[in-house]
């Protein structure tokens, strides 16, 4: 259990790409382009990233690189609560087994920063259309193959065995068209895997931006989606958009926009989260303009949800005491 004040809440690193300016993998950057990027991050207020492996893949750092990036964290007053895996599934057609591998080297790396989720799931490589558009939700990309769904329900136990002997846990992005691609979807998925160490990560604002019925992803409304999934959930991708469809037309428009200002109430939703007993990290996210600066406005916004829920006298038991 965590109070208001220390719960984790990281920004995701994804906004400052995978490459340095001068085009160098991030794995293979000097130290100091890793500190100006964290530092940005702690001038913002955050006292958590997660270095996602569309920033930095951690499982590509030798130990002695590991090492130096542990001294820029705390040189920087950063810890890590969290590390996602993007589009790198673990049923790959071309890239599975290495993506597994990698899974498992996350899994053994997180303890060392104090993490206590490895965060994956099923979605693939943007598609060049997708690269093309103005928001690449906007095009179709990867589908899972039904062929390959007891494959990845035994890759994900074997993630979980490993993730519980290490202490921590393992969590499931929610994303369209793949095995965990509506809410009904990933339930019955989770409940297949059967495993106390693997929950979901409801990242329902994936399924806000798209342009088609929210019915079917599994519910009418935002608050629908999120009631089916939120007592499964041990982490949290969380960012919002606007959302506007035309009945009349069929059309649709959607932008990502802070979390206080989109179709999503997360006043609402977070504190009907904690109810359910979610406990897990936040992890903000933002597409488009100042990804990391409206992270930070996000960061600011859920802090004060959670401290005006643990004085109410309904979820205030849901809080550790100081």
């Amino acid at each position: 259990m965590f109070t208001a004040e220390d719960w984790p809440i990281a920004g995701n690193m994804l906004a400052f790409g995978a490459t340095t300016a001068d085009g160098i993998p991030t794995w293979q950057a000097p130290t100091e382009y890793w500190a100006d990027c964290l530092r940005q991050m702690r001038e913002l207020g955050f006292d958590h990233i997660d270095p996602t492996d569309a920033w930095l893949p951690l499982q590509k750092l030798t130990q002695d690189r590991l090492e130096e990036f542990k001294q820029v964290l705390n040189a920087e007053g950063l810890g890590i609560s969290s590390i996602s895996m993007t589009r790198n599934s673990v049923v790959d057609a071309q890239h599975g087994e290495r993506n597994l591998a990698d899974a498992h080297r996350l899994i053994d790396i997180a303890p060392e920063f104090g993490a206590t989720i490895v965060n994956t799931g099923f979605m693939q490589a943007l598609t060049p259309a997708q690269l093309e558009a103005t928001w690449f939700w906007l095009e179709p990309g990867h589908h899972d193959d039904p062929a390959l769904r007891h494959m990845a329900i035994e890759r994900v136990r074997e993630l979980g065995d490993h993730a519980a002997a290490n202490g921590i846990q393992l969590s499931l992005e929610m994303y369209e068209d793949t095995f965990i691609g509506t809410t009904d979807a990933a339930v019955e998925f989770l409940t297949n895997v059967n495993h106390e160490a693997v929950g979901l990560n409801p990242d329902i604002g994936n399924f806000v931006r798209l342009h088609r019925p929210l019915s079917t992803l599994g519910g009418a409304t935002a608050d629908e989606l999120y009631e089916k999934v939120l007592p499964h959930s041990n982490f949290w991708h969380i960012k919002n958009y606007t959302r506007d469809e035309d009945l009349a037309t069929g059309s649709y428009s959607t932008v990502p926009v802070p979390l206080k200002y989109g179709v999503i109430n997360y006043r609402r939703v977070i504190r009907r989260a904690i109810e359910l007993g979610y406990a897990g990290p936040f992890c903000c996210e933002h597409y488009g303009s100042d990804s990391i600066g409206v992270s930070g406005e996000n960061k600011d916004y859920i802090r004060q949800v959670l401290k005006s829920a643990e004085r109410s006298p309904l979820l205030g038991s849901r809080f550790a005491q100081e």
